[in-house]
Formats: structure tokens, C-alpha cells, sequence
């Protein structure tokens, strides 16, 4: 399956509407100095079909993605776009990131591929967070979705039950930002963007003192559990992180997820 993106570039996806979505959060994550400059690394945790790294690689020249992706069917449609407009700069790595290398079960929800997690209990034990989800995007919808301005809101809880119907499971690969940094003789990384639907702590759990040390900004969708976005801000500040920023989407006020954007100084 393919689409064609607002400006004409063309992708491979799952789900239509959903790289849609995808691409109008891009620039959401470029912003309080994260920027995209020629020459720069940028590893990009839950890639899903590499819409992000498709937009950055043409933002400047020679930028290398590495995009991690477990779920096949999602990872299937990443490789694609890689070849499509990767130029070879775009390493596809079909595996979860996580505190450690090894095995475990994720979930993946047919109808929006992008939820898909290695914590399905953070919408299990919290569906009004998802369904505020829904409500935000039906607030605040692509340019060339603004149909879904006109969508009653108390329909959103029947959107939320429609997308999170016929969910799969599946056993994926985990590895550390630490090995991929070894197998792959990483200097540096210009920008870690991190969203992976609540697995971002076991993300930064992977990456030791010596390798933070490469890390020169990072991005990530934080799911604030159990004072999980200010333990996430203490770790940056502990390995040369000076500056912060945090954000909350449009419509999100009720929820506990925020966008935190760090940078060395």
C-alpha cells in the first residue's frame, strides 16, 4: 500500500490516514533547537514505516537514520520506504529497543499500527487516555484531513474502541542502543528520537555513561507514570544535558503524555 504525503512524496504504509498523521507530527519534534543539519546521525526508536526519517534525510544532505522497527508488518512497509528514498543512508533495524538484548511479546493493533507497544497495560488499565488520544486528533487533524474536524466528539469513544479491535501478538528481538552503537561503530549520535509507546525508559536504560557521551540531543515521547518524565529528565541532566523543554499536544491536557526535548550546551 502507498500514499501520497501533502508535498507529493510518495511512501509506503500500513494504514493511509495514519502516515498521513505521522508526517504532520514531524516538525513537532523539530523544535526548541532540535534541528537537522548536514552530516547527522539520528537514530530513530519506533520508526514505524520511517516517515520521520524519510523527512529528515531531506531536510540537509548525507543524514543517516538508523530506524528501529519490531512489528513485520510495519517493519515490512520501513524497509520499502528505505530503499525508496534512503539512498543507503537509512539503516533498517527490524528489532524493539529496550534495557537489555534479547526477546519479548508486543502488541500490535491492525487498525492504528502506530500504538502499537511493548505495554499494552498503559491503554489496558487506562482507556480514557486513549480515548483523549483520539479527541486530539480529530482537534487538531492533517491539512488534508481537516474532514475530521467535523467528527461529534462523543464519537470518539467508539473511533478508540474501533482502532484498538483485532490487537495481535508477537515475539521481537530487543537490543540496546549500546550494541547497535558496537555493531555498527557509531561515533555519534546528533539526535535520539524516541516513540515507542511507553517503553521509553527501557530505551534509556540501554545506553551506558561512556555512549551518552555521543548523544548530543534527544526527542521522546514521555507516558509520565510513577514520575516517569522527571526520572527521565534527572538521568539527561546526570550525562550532560543542560537544556529542556517540555510540551503537551493540543487536547492532551487530561493525559500523562508529554513531549521532552533536551540538548547539551
Amino acid at each position: 500500500m502507498q500514499v501520497n504525503l501533502q508535498d507529493g512524496t510518495r511512501i509506503h504504509c500500513v494504514r493511509k490516514p495514519e502516515a498521513k498523521m505521522l508526517d504532520h507530527h514531524v516538525e513537532g519534534y523539530l523544535k526548541h533547537g532540535i534541528s537537522i543539519k548536514n552530516n547527522d546521525i539520528v537514530f530513530d526508536v519506533g520508526a514505524n514505516v520511517g516517515v520521520f526519517g524519510v523527512r529528515v534525510m531531506q531536510k540537509a544532505e548525507n543524514v543517516s537514520v538508523y530506524a528501529f522497527e519490531p512489528i513485520p508488518e510495519i517493519a515490512a512497509a520501513l524497509s520499502k520506504n528505505a530503499a525508496l528514498h534512503g539512498q543507503g543512508k537509512m539503516v533498517v533495524i527490524e528489532k524493539g529497543v529496550s534495557s537489555s538484548n534479547g526477546i519479548a511479546t508486543f502488541t500490535y493493533f491492525p487498525n492504528t499500527p502506530a500504538l502499537s507497544t511493548l505495554h499494552p497495560e498503559q491503554w489496558d488499565d487506562n482507556p480514557g487516555a486513549f480515548k483523549e488520544a483520539v479527541k486530539s486528533t480529530m482537534k487538531n487533524p492533517p491539512q488534508n484531513m481537516r474532514w475530521m474536524r467535523w467528527i461529534p466528539s462523543p464519537f470518539a469513544g467508539v473511533i478508540a474502541w474501533f482502532l484498538v479491535r483485532g490487537r495481535k501478538q508477537f515475539s521481537c528481538e530487543l537490543i540496546t542502543i549500546d550494541e547497535v552503537i558496537k555493531q555498527h561503530s557509531i561515533e555519534r549520535i546528533d539526535l535520539l528520537k524516541i516513540d515507542c509507546e511507553g517503553a521509553e525508559w527501557d530505551v534509556l536504560q540501554g545506553v551506558n555513561a561512556e555512549n551518552w557521551n555521543k548523544v548530543n540531543a534527544v526527542v521522546a515521547e514521555v507516558h509520565d507514570s510513577n514520575g516517569r518524565l522527571n526520572k527521565t529528565i534527572e538521568l539527561l541532566k546526570k550525562h550532560g544535558f543542560t537544556s529542556f523543554e517540555i510540551e503537551q499536544e493540543e487536547g492532551l491536557a487530561n493525559s500523562k503524555m508529554f513531549n521532552l526535548f533536551a540538548l547539551k550546551k
